[in-house]
């Protein structure tokens, strides 16, 4: 019997906060940062091939993209490359795949996942995913799912619960994009809120709706290209119209808006793996000195909790160092305090003015 369960990887980030390593050739989902002989991409699609068949499994991602998708993910239909022409965020990737499932298969119900996360206990993750499809199958629901706060962390979205409508499910009451330090200390302190993980699921037909109702000009866009999806007729649809559509993130575009919002609370692994301290936390490090190295050889003399990466075959030598990320990619060198990294975005913004995208 044909699954009715389809999942979404959206592959078209950047990563700039991963810069230097993660440029606009090659971002950080298409590399391995963990030394497991897997990009995390290809440990995206590993993970959901025990839940949803691997025919069922589409990629969203940047049209610049599709050669790395095909060497990474061979097994992959060609078909389920879904290549976005312009870059508009997550509220209109979302909507092209729901469209397209939708008419390939009207009683679809979808996971929309990231390409770049770590997820560590991957038993963990199948068993919350079912648990997730089965409640958006028998309710008209946007579920989100949501991880306990371990630190006041001001990187992340956050989610306050609701009232318990299900097992590890409650409603949504509020959601908050990056709070301030402060603030994140309060949502930490009350337990009520959870980590906004940007994992979704849903029927394909809920979230058309959703759109309709909250991001009209998006749904009457894609409405008037109905006829066209899941023919040969969907690409040059998508060519001619999908960069007209405002970028903005499914979280503003509708999730905030939205009065059947759920999120099911996840006792899985999860690193959204965003900054290069994500990649500490979740790194080998060396004994007594905790340096985490990626790539070459260390000698860290009076050096502690540094981050070097380096390429292979490179020794890199530190002394009277601590707490800085030094990453060394070819014609970048970075180095920057730990604590100032949530700055490594304007850096990339101030290069790219400066040299005109030369080194991005």
């Amino acid at each position: 019997m044909k699954s009715h369960r389809y999942c979404v990887i959206m592959c078209g980030g950047v990563g700039s906060r991963f810069w230097p390593y993660s440029r606009e050739e090659r971002p950080k989902q298409f590399i391995d940062f963990l030394g497991t002989g897997r990009t995390l991409l290809q440990m995206s699609y590993d993970r959901i091939l025990h839940v949803v068949p691997k025919e069922n499994i589409i990629v969203v991602t940047n049209s610049r993209y599709e050669s790395l998708i095909r060497a990474q993910l061979p097994d992959i239909l060609p078909s389920n490359i879904l290549l976005e022409p312009a870059r508009r965020n997550t509220a209109p990737c979302i909507a092209w795949a729901a469209y397209h499932i939708h008419a390939l298969d009207p009683e679809a119900s979808m996971i929309v996942a990231p390409s770049d996360h770590l997820i560590t206990d991957e038993r963990g993750f199948e068993g919350c995913v079912v648990r997730g499809f089965e409640f958006v199958e028998s309710n008209d629901a946007l579920l989100t799912i949501g991880i306990s706060p371990t630190r006041p962390e001001t990187g992340y979205g956050y989610i306050q619960v609701g009232d318990t409508v299900a097992h590890d499910i409650n409603k949504v009451k509020t959601f908050t994009e990056k709070p301030s330090l402060d603030l994140a200390k309060v949502f930490l302190e009350t337990g009520e809120f959870l980590w906004n993980a940007g994992i979704f699921l849903w029927k394909a037909s809920t979230i058309i709706n959703a759109f309709h109702l909250y991001v009209s000009d998006v749904a009457n866009l894609f409405d008037k290209g109905a006829d066209s999806f899941g023919t040969p007729r969907e690409s040059a649809f998508i060519e001619e119209n999908f960069a007209a559509c405002p970028a903005n993130s499914i979280d503003y575009a509708v999730m905030e808006k939205a009065s059947n919002v759920y999120v099911e609370c996840a006792r899985f692994g999860w690193s959204d793996l965003g900054t290069w301290t994500s990649l500490y936390d979740n790194s080998p490090l060396t004994p007594d000195t905790a340096n985490m190295s990626h790539g070459c050889e260390l000698v860290a003399l009076d050096s502690t909790r540094n981050i070097i990466a380096a390429p292979e075959g490179k020794l890199v030598v530190v002394q009277g160092l601590n707490d800085y990320i030094v990453a060394d990619a070819g014609d970048v060198l970075l180095i920057c305090p730990k604590s100032e990294e949530q700055r490594i975005r304007q850096v990339v913004n101030e290069v790219k003015t400066r040299y005109d995208g030369k080194y991005l």
